[in-house]
This record gives structure tokens, C-alpha cells and sequence, in this order.
């Protein structure tokens, strides 16, 4: 919610398109269900059920008009009427409750299939590796648990049951049309088998747009979260016009997609209609020429137009329901994607703890490259000694490596060669749980979720008295500020709620206060701040590193001047280190950063 985000995740590269292929997406998508394959199966035999008794009706319906018929000049039998009326109604009841209990057991298993879905896709964003983000905008993961489980679950909610339902009563209905007058059953047959055809060439042409309607939604969908979080900077720069422009493109595509997939699916509906309603009339025509040759009687075709617009009513529903498992095969094929991504390896065996935290940390010949790219070296021959209590200050040009530097100390990325080692045990001997539990970071991008302010401070953290909060917040400057919100402490933080960036840096640094972790991360912590703001915020920094080895990424290095080391980088190498004093007597490379710094505001 009050995310202050740097623009989308773009790594190194980008991810090669894979080749689509919906039909192993729809057998991955049928042995993920293979838990409830037992309501799935009770349900298909009730749906296949339900179509059968619906199938015997008309049988029924042929004794009531033939008794009719015979009846018109004798009497008509009303007793005979009455029993065949009465069956009637016991198998279309039988038939309705089938049906009925098919479409509740179906209802309850697409929300399971959409709960373990969404609950699987949240499991494995915690499980991937950082790389994968870099790759992948915010919006497109988010599609893929909710536009993407939404339609599988739609797809599937009256889809697998239509087809079983549909194929049962196809099969019974030709069975029945054979055995009442084989004549008529191939006349009706023949204008199946063209309506087949149409169906399954426009199946094959349409499979494309199916998949680029998933995709082309999940890449709008990404862009408007983009944009939605980087609005005021848009406005400000008047971005408003190119970010139209952009957003146009995105969206025809989205509509064309669309467009074509629903055209196309929606073909078939009215192509069925069609084939039917000419199948229907040549049964009319067919059956009347064998009525006046007396080969069958006027019961047999009143039988047979029910068993007829049965008969294509299946052809139709199986048309619809092969468009909808398209859809969610497509959609299915991104969230098994997803869920198929390469994880951060099993740490299960280790089991390396470091239980009274002194806070050493040693850079050994530390070497990293991102895995896409081993030949383009970020870090190159990395080596520093930090000793307990130290607080360390990391500055360099962009690009120099110094959040890579703090991404591989928090094992967010390994390295390439070298080691990391805290109080002499390796980095890598450790889980990563372990590792990231002995820091606290407070990053340049600040984050806020939508809950209270007591929610957001003691976030994550366990056993912290009100006292000890408050402390926290006065130490940052924000008590006073957060007492002045109409609840106080208990005020829920949202959109509306008026809290200014750098007001939300002070209240991730009073986070990090309250976490009270052995180490401390501070990326460009004071970057949101003012002046005055500055001064307090870099008191309330001190009291937090006091004792304990923090490392201090800084661009503004008037911030960092009371740092006991400072590690100077350039393109992946310490070029210097030293402290503040040391470093401005060499009159090198910090020298004339700090210089260009005062030179540039005066």
C-alpha cells in the first residue's frame, strides 16, 4: 500500500517467450486436481447420470402420443397416460437432482482448486529466488494469482461436467435414434459430423489469441501498477501523454486479443444453431416421407424431434465447453509456469547457528556475476574485515556494487567464488532464515501495509511492551507526529491517511529500533528526510548502531563522516578504505566524491 516503488524490476536481461503447448498445460491442470478426483468422478457420474434419465424421456413421450393416436376413435386410455405421466416425472426429478448435486459438488471443488492455487502461488513467491523478480514486473505475478486463478476456476466451475453430461447424452441419444429408425438417425448424424469439423478448425485457429489474451493482460496489468505507484512523478514531470500513448498500446492489444478469442469461440455457438436447425428440418422432412409410407408411426417422429434437438444440443454445449477449457488451459499453462520456477535450494541440513552474536564479518576474495551473465563481473575481488560494533560506511558512484555487496551479505544472491563469514562461520553453513534473522535493514524504499501504525512498527516482532514502542518512536521524532493522528498508535494507515515520505522513514528506522536485531543494514536510510529532519533521524541512527556492526550505504556522505570504516568502491573494487579523516588526508578517489558533493550544493 505505501510503497514508494523504484519503477519495475528490470534485471540484467530478460526471460526468452517459452512455446506455448495448451495441451500439457490442461494434463498438468487435470493431475493437480488429482486430489478431489473422487468428487470429480462422483460428480461426472451424477452429470452423466442426470443426461441418461433425461435421454429415456422421450421414449415415454412416444407411448403417450401413440396412446393418443390410437385413443382418438376408441377412447383414450387415461390410465395408461397417467402411470407413463407419473414415470415422467420420476426420472426429470431424478434427473434435476442429479444435476443439482453435480453442480454443488462442482461449485465446492473449484473453490478448493482456487484456494490451494493462490495459497501454493504466495508459498512459492517466498521460495524463488531474487533473480526471478528481476525478470518479472509486480503486476504480471499478480495477475497470475488472481486473473489467472479466477478463470481456470471459471473455466472449469460448469466445463468438465458439461462435457461428460454432453457426451453421455450424445452417445444415449444415438443409440436411441438407431434403435427407433436408423434412417432418420443418419440423416441427423451427418449434420453432426459437419458441425464437428467446423468445431474443431475453429478450435485450431483460435488456441493463439486464448493464450495472447492471458499474456497481454498480465503485461497491462503490470504496467498500471507501475504506473499507479509512480503517479505523483508522472504528474509532476507531465508524463500523462506518453503514459496514455503506452497504455493504449497495451490495451488494443488486450482488446484485439480478446476480440478474436471471444469472436471466434463465440462462432460456434451460432454455427451449432445453424447445423442443428438444418439437421432438424431434414429429420422433419425425412420422417414425414417414411410416415405417409407407414414405416413408422406418428409417435416415432414426435420421439425423434426430441431426440434430435438433444442430439445437437450436446454438440453445442460440448463446443462452448472445449472454447471455456481453452481459457483455462492458457491460464493454467502461466500459473504452472510460475509454480514450476526455479527455488532457492532445500536448507533443511543446515543447521549452523551463531548463538551469542558478536557481530564480525569478513569479506573473503568475494566474487559475483549474475547467472544469466557470468562474463559481466559486478563484484570482482572483494576483501574487508569488520570488527564487532563497527559501523561501516559503503559509498561509491552508481553502479560501483555496494547494494550487490549487501544483497550477498544477506544471501538474497550467492556468490560467484570467495566467502562471507559472521563470528568465522560461513555465511552459506547458515539458512538463509538464520542469516536474515541477524540483521535489521532499513532500505531507501520504504514500506508500509495497510494496518495500524502499531501494526506496522512492531511488525513481524514478538514481545515488545508499549513502552518500549514509544521509546522506539520518540528516539526517531515521530512520537508526537503519531499522537497527533486521530487514534494515535491505533490510527490505520492508508491511502488517505496524510504521512510524508520522510515521515515513513522514520517509521521504518523506529521498525528496525523495536526489531532490536545483533546487525544493522541502512540503505540510503535518509534519503526521504529534510535537513532538520536529517539531524534528528541521525541521532536516532546512532542510538540504533550503537554496539552493534551496522553497514551504512550512503549517497550523501555528510551522513557517514562519523563512521569507524569506510569502504570506498569503484566498478566492483575497494579502492580505498579508512576512515573519514584518512581517506579526505589521502586527497584520493573519496576525497574528490566528497568534494563534488559540497562543490555541487554550494
Amino acid at each position: 500500500m505505501q510503497r514508494q516503488s523504484r519503477g519495475p524490476n528490470r534485471g540484467p536481461g530478460r526471460i526468452p517467450e517459452k512455446p506455448h503447448n495448451l495441451k500439457k498445460a490442461m494434463g498438468d491442470l487435470l493431475a493437480y486436481c488429482r486430489k478431489d478426483m473422487a468428487v470429480i468422478v462422483i460428480a461426472l457420474i451424477l452429470a452423466a447420470g442426470g443426461a441418461v434419465l433425461t435421454i429415456i424421456g422421450p421414449k415415454q413421450i412416444s407411448k403417450i402420443t401413440d396412446t393418443i393416436a390410437e385413443g382418438l376413435m376408441t377412447g383414450i386410455d387415461m390410465e395408461k397416460i397417467a402411470r407413463t405421466g407419473v414415470l415422467l416425472i420420476v426420472l426429470y426429478g431424478l434427473s434435476a437432482l442429479f444435476t443439482f448435486l453435480q453442480h454443488y459438488l462442482m461449485a465446492g471443488f473449484n473453490q478448493r482448486l482456487s484456494k490451494r492455487m493462490r495459497k501454493e502461488i504466495i508459498e512459492k513467491i517466498n521460495r524463488l529466488k531474487l533473480s526471478y523478480f528481476n525478470f518479472h514486473e509486480n503486476g504480471d505475478v499478480l495477475s497470475r494469482v488472481t486473473n489467472d486463478v479466477d478463470t481456470i476456476s471459471s473455466s472449469l466451475s460448469n466445463s468438465l461436467a458439461t462435457i461428460v453430461s454432453s457426451v453421455a447424452q450424445f452417445v444415449g441419444c444415438l443409440i436411441m435414434m438407431i434403435v427407433t429408425n436408423w434412417i432418420m438417425a443418419g440423416t441427423s448424424v451427418l449434420s453432426t459430423i459437419i458441425a464437428m469439423m467446423l468445431m474443431m478448425i475453429i478450435m485450431g485457429r483460435s488456441q493463439k489469441y486464448f493464450v495472447a489474451r492471458q499474456q497481454s493482460l498480465g503485461e497491462l496489468n503490470g504496467y498500471i501498477e507501475e504506473m499507479y505507484t509512480g503517479h505523483d512523478v508522472i504528474r509532476t514531470a507531465n508524463g500523462d501523454k506518453k503514459v496514455k500513448e503506452k497504455f493504449d498500446i497495451l490495451n488494443a492489444a488486450v482488446r484485439k486479443a480478446n476480440f478474436m478469442s471471444q469472436f471466434l469461440g463465440g462462432l460456434m455457438q451460432p454455427l451449432m444453431s445453424f447445423i442443428g436447425n438444418f439437421g432438424y428440418v431434414a429429420v422433419c422432412v425425412v420422417g414425414a416421407a417414411l410416415a405417409m409410407n407407414g414405416t413408422i408411426t406418428f409417435g416415432v417422429i414426435t420421439a425423434f424431434m426430441i431426440y434430435v434437438r438433444q442430439f445437437q444440443s450436446p454438440v453445442q454445449q460440448i463446443a462452448q465447453a472445449m472454447t471455456n477449457m481453452q481459457s483455462a488451459a492458457a491460464a493454467a499453462e502461466r500459473v504452472f509456469e510460475f509454480l514450476g520456477e526455479e527455488e532457492l535450494e532445500d536448507e533443511k541440513d543446515k543447521v549452523r547457528k551463531i548463538n551469542d552474536v558478536r557481530g564480525e564479518v569478513d569479506f573473503s576474495h568475494v566474487r559475483f556475476a549474475y547467472p544469466d551473465k557470468p562474463d559481466e563481473t559486478i563484484i570482482h575481488d572483494f576483501s574487508a574485515h569488520i570488527l564487532p560494533g563497527q559501523k561501516v560506511a559503503i559509498v561509491g558512484p552508481t553502479g560501483a556494487g555496494k547494494t550487490t555487496l549487501v544483497n550477498l551479505l544477506m544471501r538474497f544472491y550467492e556468490t560467484t567464488d570467495g566467502a562471507i563469514s559472521i563470528d568465522g562461520v560461513r555465511t552459506t553453513d547458515m539458512s538463509r532464515q538464520e542469516v536474515h534473522d541477524l540483521f535489521g535493514m532499513v532500505l531507501q524504499d520504504t514500506w508500509l501495509f495497510e494496518g495500524t501504525v502499531r501494526e506496522n512498527l512492531l511488525y513481524n516482532t514478538q514481545e515488545v511492551t508499549d513502552e518500549q514502542m514509544k521509546q522506539a518512536c520518540k528516539a526517531c521524532g515521530i512520537h508526537t507526529f503519531i499522537k497527533a493522528l486521530p487514534q494515535g498508535y491505533d490510527t490505520v494507515l492508508s491511502d488517505n491517511t496524510a504521512i510524508s515520505a520522510g515521515q515513513k522513514q522514520l517509521m521504518t528506522i523506529a521498525r528496525a529500533m523495536i526489531q532490536n536485531s545483533p546487525m544493522l543494514i541502512l540503505d540510503e536510510a535518509t534519503s526521504s528526510v529534510d535537513t532538520r529532519t536529517e539531524l534528528i533521524t541521525q541521532r536516532a541512527m546512532d542510538t540504533l548502531t550503537e554496539h552493534r556492526t551496522s553497514f551504512v550505504i550512503a549517497h550523501r556522505l555528510s551522513t557517514i563522516r562519523n563512521a569507524d570504516l569506510i569502504l570506498v568502491l569503484r566498478g566492483g573494487d575497494i579502492v580505498e578504505q579508512g576512515s573519514h579523516e584518512e581517506l579526505m588526508a589521502k586527497q584520493g578517489f573519496y576525497a574528490e566524491l566528497y568534494n563534488s558533493q559540497f562543490e555541487q550544493a554550494a
